[in-house]
C-alpha cells in the first residue's frame, strides 16, 4: 500500500511513520508528501530523504473545494491507497472526506471526543483533567469525529504546563498512529458504524 501523508508543519509524525516503515513495521511506503505550506519543515526533510513532494499552497486556489481537488488529483496520480494527516492545519471538504471514506485516517492530541480542534491539549489542561491522551481516527466531514482505532491515555501531572504535557501527548501520537496505520494497512481494521474492531493476529 502506498500511503499520502498530509503535512503543513514540521513533519515530526510523519517522520515516526517512515522510520516504522523502515524498521519494517508497517507494510507500506510513502508515496507522496503533500503540504499547503511551502515552507514547511517536514516537506524539506521529506526531500532530503527522497521521498517525493508536492507543495500546493491553499491560497493558490479560488476555493476550498478546487484546493482538495487538487491534492486530490496528486494522491491518485502517486497511487495512493491510505491518506495520513499528520499536522495537515486545514479543514478538508465533505467531497474529498467522502471520496476517501474508510481510507483517511488523522491523529489528534486529546481523548476523542473530548477536546476537538485547535491546541487540545491547552484546553485539557486549562479544564483541569486528570487525564488526557492521543487518539487516532477515520476522518469523516466533521471536525475530529470519525470512527476512533486507536487511543492512548497520558496522565495530567500537577506540575504539567500545557507545553509539557503536549510534549507527552506528541511521544504518544508517535507510537500509535504508526501502529493504526499498520492495521490498516494490513486490513486487520473492521468498521461496524462508529465503532472499529481489530481482527484476526492483530488482535
Amino acid at each position: 500500500m502506498k500511503l499520502g501523508v498530509l503535512i503543513s508543519g514540521r513533519g515530526s509524525n510523519l517522520k515516526a511513520i517512515v522510520a516504522s516503515i523502515r524498521a519494517g513495521a508497517i507494510p507500506a511506503e510513502i508515496g507522496v508528501v503533500v503540504s499547503n505550506v511551502a515552507e514547511a519543515p517536514g516537506l524539506a526533510w521529506a526531500k532530503s530523504e527522497g521521498i517525493a513532494t508536492v507543495c500546493l499552497p491553499h491560497p493558490e486556489s479560488p476555493s476550498r473545494a478546487e484546493h482538495d481537488s487538487r491534492v486530490d488529483d496528486v494522491l491518485k496520480a502517486h497511487g495512493v491507497g491510505l491518506v495520513c494527516l499528520a499536522g495537515y492545519m486545514r479543514l478538508l471538504g465533505p467531497d474529498f472526506t467522502s471520496a476517501w471514506s474508510g481510507h483517511l485516517l488523522n491523529v489528534h492530541p486529546s481523548l476523542l471526543p473530548a477536546f476537538p480542534g485547535l491546541d487540545a491539549q491547552h484546553q485539557a489542561w486549562t479544564h483541569g483533567v486528570k487525564v488526557s491522551g492521543a487518539t487516532v481516527h477515520f476522518v469523516d466531514e466533521a471536525l475530529d469525529h470519525g470512527p476512533i482505532v486507536l487511543q492512548e491515555c497520558v496522565a495530567v501531572l500537577d506540575e504539567d504546563t500545557p507545553e509539557s504535557l503536549a510534549t507527552r501527548i506528541l511521544e504518544v501520537e508517535h507510537r500509535i498512529y504508526p501502529q493504526a496505520i499498520s492495521l490498516v494497512a494490513r486490513g486487520a481494521v473492521v468498521r461496524e458504524g462508529r465503532r472499529v474492531r481489530v481482527v484476526g493476529a492483530a488482535s
